[in-house]
């Protein structure tokens, strides 16, 4: 973030930077004020009224507009071949990425189970049972 401008003059040479202290923290109030477009003399003014009112009319070529429209339908078929359309799932039917989401879910509840199952047999002293009997496959359900 920028706090503060120093404007040198032509020639003049600048702070030593090894020498500088702080940056101040606020800039003095007693500055030259901002010029805005308002306080500009009456030929800006003029001058920008003339230009505005010139209409911006932008010429283009037919050729070119038709080469614009041959690659937008290039574009689109190879947008179409890239991503074809998927068939359409029923309402009622989950959507093959939920069903995986699902699987995936479960498989974390499980395996969070087990652990947690041993962690408190490993306290109690127990003998840690094997958790050959939790699901190895994100598809399988226990």
């Amino acid at each position: 973030m920028v706090r503060t401008v120093h404007v040198l003059a032509v020639g003049a040479t600048g702070p030593d930077p090894h020498k500088a202290g702080p940056a101040p923290a606020t800039v003095a109030a007693s500055e030259a004020p901002v010029k805005t477009r308002d306080m500009a003399a009456r030929g800006f003014h003029r001058a920008l009224t003339a230009h505005q009112a010139v209409p911006r009319v932008q010429h283009v070529s037919s050729g070119v507009t038709e080469a614009i429209e041959r690659q937008n339908r290039a574009m689109r078929e190879l947008r179409r071949r890239a991503f074809p359309e998927t068939d359409v799932v029923a309402d009622d039917a989950p959507a093959p990425i939920e069903k995986a989401r699902f699987q995936r879910r479960h498989q974390a509840a499980a395996t969070e189970a087990a652990a947690l199952r041993r962690a408190r047999a490993e306290r109690a002293g127990r003998t840690v049972p094997e958790l050959s009997h939790a699901p190895q496959a994100a598809g399988e359900v226990a």
